[in-house]
């Protein structure tokens, strides 16, 4: 498959997200006379309803939110396209969108159902595809373009680049679902909290092991819990130079593809290699460059 055929493919299937605007109008219009002219639109954990809409104003409410969602989602896809061009994630994240409209579409017409016959709302496809999305969106950003392993050899330096701090800030949904999961009657919403409770102790335990930066005689391996992140080789490093790092910018693993950050701080090494740019946060970024220059007279001598 060409690159303009990918292209084609991608958009083709992002402006699929806008069918959810119609499917969602068709689904009003084949029970309109029926709906009553209040709908229960808000249930508690339960599934008992505790929030009513007027039938139009629950249209326009389903139509207006879902195209917030679906522009907001075009808007974020289409400027990854721009800025990275073809890249596993951009993929990856158009298939959480598309899980996360359609469930919508599915809870929706669920709702509808309990107003006519009195059947359960399901909530369940929409708990259930987020927590698994950012999973596989996370799996995909942490494989992509990672670079061939390192052969064994002695390591030269190693540097450690914890986010203890941000940790806690992954660990109050943690206990947060514990405590909600616990609460809840029914076991398919224990599930979906089951999966939020791994995302985010997967997400504590990154952040509390932090970034490993081993400096060996071939290059640079980036590390986290064990697994190996990126693996930056020797030869490609142009060179490197203390950086500091905007906090608009996020924190964790951030950009895509040969264009990636590693960072929980505000500082750190900013890499430029034939490929791209890599930026290695530390608390003492004079440290990595020092390992740097130390892997560099490494291989001259």
């Amino acid at each position: 498959m060409t690159k303009t055929t990918h292209r084609a493919t991608f958009y083709s299937l992002l402006g699929l997200l806008w069918l959810s605007l119609p499917a969602i109008g068709l689904l009003y219009a084949q029970v309109w006379s029926e709906l009553p002219l209040h709908l229960a639109t808000h249930f508690d954990a339960a599934g008992r309803a505790n929030g009513w809409m007027t039938r139009e104003g629950s249209l326009y409410f389903a139509l207006g939110f879902l195209s917030f969602l679906c522009l907001s989602f075009s808007l974020v896809l289409g400027a990854i396209r721009w800025k990275y061009g073809e890249s596993q994630l951009s993929w990856a994240l158009l298939a959480l969108f598309h899980g996360e409209v359609w469930s919508i579409v599915y809870l929706l017409d669920s709702m509808l159902g309990y107003n006519l016959h009195g059947t359960p709302v399901s909530v369940l496809p929409v708990l259930v595809v987020t927590p698994l999305g950012v999973l596989l969106v996370m799996a995909v950003a942490f494989g992509e373009k990672r670079g061939s392993a390192f052969p064994p050899g002695e390591v030269l330096a190693e540097e450690v680049h914890s986010g203890r701090p941000w940790s806690l800030v992954f660990l109050a949904p943690v206990f947060g679902a514990v405590a909600v999961g616990l609460a809840l009657p029914k076991a398919p919403l224990r599930l979906a909290l089951g999966i939020f409770f791994l995302v985010f102790a997967g997400l504590f335990a990154m952040a509390w092991n932090g970034f490993h930066y081993f400096f060996t005689r071939h290059g640079v391996e980036v590390r986290t819990l064990g697994f190996r992140l990126k693996s930056i080789p020797l030869g490609d490093i142009q060179q490197y130079a203390v950086a500091n790092w905007s906090p608009l910018c996020g924190y964790g693993i951030r950009g895509m593809g040969n264009r990636k950050a590693y960072v929980w701080g505000n500082r750190g090494v900013r890499i430029k290699t034939q490929d791209g740019e890599f930026f290695l946060g530390h608390k003492e970024p004079q440290r990595v460059v020092q390992d740097l220059d130390l892997i560099k007279q490494f291989a001259h001598s």
